[in-house]
């Protein structure tokens, strides 16, 4: 593999026999941490997994599969970043290979024959559909709105109600949020990079696979005072919530794509596999909880003066009876405010 690591038009470092060369202060925070570029390119494919993944592939006639191949199809561009690789010998700009076509989203989203029979009468060769890089394991999609890319995913009504109900919990409390709503029975959300004004970096691009809070937080400290206390306040919300699937590909940092700084951490999103997710369960908090138990080890750890948000019944009760899915919201109730009395 031979070519350039683009950003926009900029060229961030060349690479010469799969090995990364001189870069610019642009350079993707896991390749500066020594990530090959193999690893960076595959961690930005579509889940091979993903029933639909296999035959959005076969629509577009995509016969080598593999990770890297599927990447390079796209020219490894992503909705929520400005990077992309150009390889030796093309002859291409930034605006060549943005994406403008969301033809093939219900491939993705649905595979349906109907979906199928309609992305067959496509010329997919002049296809720039985002759905290459779209990562995570539901299906999924991105479609256009007036310009801009909204991502669609494939949720039971428990994990549409649990996206929902934390981030309008969160949006109470003051915090930054990826918004969510209801939308052809899926949650949506808008990109929240701003068409590009930031580049998403995940957190396994500065911590690893390292899911310790306090290692993260000191990490995080390493940017600011601020992005760690946003931090904070993230994990307070999977406490609150029984969000046990944070890991370090659904949270990171925004970094300002003119200068390469990172500005902030990013809205708190991918909330589905929390609170109800899966089912009910009883209401009762015991004292060994273990996200209660680690979020209280974290606190007393790093001496972290934290004050949890005012919150009540009769706001819960609000907030739940907003949100027009059938679910059992006297649960969610007694479910959420005896892990805030925990707390």
């Amino acid at each position: 593999m031979n070519g350039y690591l683009m950003h926009k038009d900029d060229i961030v470092s060349r690479i010469e026999n799969d090995i990364v060369m001189d870069y610019s202060a642009l350079l993707p925070l896991q390749l500066r941490q020594g990530a090959s570029i193999e690893g960076w390119l595959e961690g930005r494919a579509i889940d091979k997994h993903r029933t639909n993944s296999r035959l959005l592939k076969k629509v577009m006639r995509i016969t080598d599969t593999s990770d890297i191949a599927t990447v390079l199809k796209a020219h490894a561009a992503t909705v929520t970043d400005n990077y992309w690789f150009k390889a030796d010998g093309e002859d291409i700009a930034y605006k060549d290979i943005l994406f403008n076509d969301d033809s093939y989203s219900d491939v993705a989203l649905f595979g349906t024959f109907e979906s199928v029979s309609s992305a067959e009468k496509l010329d997919n060769k002049n296809s720039r559909s985002p759905e290459l890089t779209n990562i995570g394991s539901f299906e999924k999609c991105w479609k256009l709105h007036d310009g801009k890319w909204f991502m669609y995913k494939r949720e039971s009504k428990e994990e549409q109600f649990s996206e929902i109900f934390i981030c309008k919990l969160g949006q109470y409390f003051g915090y930054d949020m990826a918004s969510y709503e209801i939308s052809d029975d899926c949650v949506i959300t808008p990109d929240f990079t701003e068409s590009k004004k930031y580049d998403l970096e995940p957190a396994v691009a500065i911590v690893g696979e390292n899911e310790d809070y306090t290692y993260s937080y000191k990490k995080l400290q390493e940017f600011s005072q601020e992005i760690a206390d946003d931090f904070v306040k993230l994990i307070f919300m999977d406490t609150l919530c029984y969000n046990m699937d944070r890991h370090t590909n659904n949270y990171g940092v925004l970094r300002d794509a003119e200068t390469g700084e990172i500005v902030k951490l990013a809205p708190n999103f991918d909330n589905n596999i929390a609170l109800i997710s899966r089912g009910y369960t009883k209401t009762e908090v015991s004292d060994s909880d273990l996200l209660i138990s680690l979020w209280k080890e974290f606190i007393a750890n790093n001496d972290i003066k934290f004050e949890k948000p005012p919150l009540t019944r009769e706001t819960v009760e609000k907030i739940a009876y907003s949100i027009d899915i059938d679910v059992d919201k006297k649960y969610v109730n007694e479910f959420v405010m005896n892990r805030y009395a925990k707390l």
